[in-house]
């Protein structure tokens, strides 16, 4: 079993869709309130790793491990529950919902009133009601998007989309966080933005983060480790020094730095 400071334990994890092995025995482990990133070229398996965590799939061999909790033999429904929240590569927000409402929608997993509650608004309903809206409106003001609380998530710009997806994460209340590729298609302003409110998140929320980005300065910025995928193989596991070095990393990625 994992030792006491490990949140997270991937262990010998394969996944094959037919012919094609995703992910070939991959071992790693994620310590409690660490940044850990994986990297790899497309088609590395980096996604599919993640799908692994969420449940979305299940490996044909191998175990995740997260407090305790067999991720594999968990409903994906139950997942949240757990305290994992995550991003996606694809946003997968209700476009026609307002920011306000794409958030309280995540604090489903947080409602105890039953349906006779709901429809008597005005008792224990509402009071829960408002107590969820004060935690959506803090994350609000938190990721400074108070200017589009109201606003239909269609109408946003790519970047703040990305923005609102990440606040409907934290309205879960997670205690790990899995983010696949959260600056994709943003500007560079954008990105900057993007990472303080990560790393702030990260330190005022108590929260461990997985992490998949393409943009290797910010990577090796922010990481506590890196994890090295090629091919569905782990190749490589360190600091971001340690990786930097690596003679396999840079064996496989000469030439191919802008892929990942």
């Amino acid at each position: 079993m994992p030792e006491p400071s490990t949140l997270l334990s991937v262990q010998d994890v394969t996944l094959n869709f037919g012919r094609v092995q995703a992910l070939s025995h991959v071992s790693f482990d994620v310590k409690k309130r660490e940044i850990l990133a994986i990297i790899g070229p497309n088609g590395a398996g980096k996604t599919s790793m993640l799908n692994c965590i969420s449940h979305f799939y299940t490996p044909q061999q191998g175990h995740i491990y997260f407090q305790g909790h067999d991720l594999t033999r968990t409903k994906p429904t139950q997942i949240p529950r757990l305290g994992i929240a995550r991003t996606f590569q694809n946003l997968a927000l209700y476009s026609g919902l307002s920011t306000l409402d794409n958030l309280m929608a995540a604090r489903h997993i947080h409602m105890k009133t039953g349906m006779l509650g709901s429809l008597i608004y005005w008792g224990f309903g509402h009071r829960e009601d408002l107590k969820h809206r004060e935690t959506v409106e803090e994350i609000i003001e938190f990721l400074e998007m108070e200017s589009i609380r109201k606003t239909i998530v269609a109408a946003l710009p790519h970047g703040l989309r990305k923005r609102v997806e990440l606040g409907r994460a934290l309205a879960l209340e997670p205690t790990l966080l899995l983010l696949d590729e959260p600056m994709t298609g943003m500007n560079q302003e954008e990105k900057e933005d993007m990472a303080r409110f990560i790393l702030d998140a990260h330190e005022l929320r108590d929260l461990t983060l997985v992490l998949i980005e393409h943009d290797m300065g910010l990577v090796m910025d922010i990481a506590d480790r890196v994890v090295v995928l090629d091919f569905g193989r782990k190749i490589a596991e360190g600091t971001p020094d340690e990786i930097r070095t690596n003679p396999d990393v840079i064996n496989a990625y000469l030439g191919q730095e802008h892929r990942y």
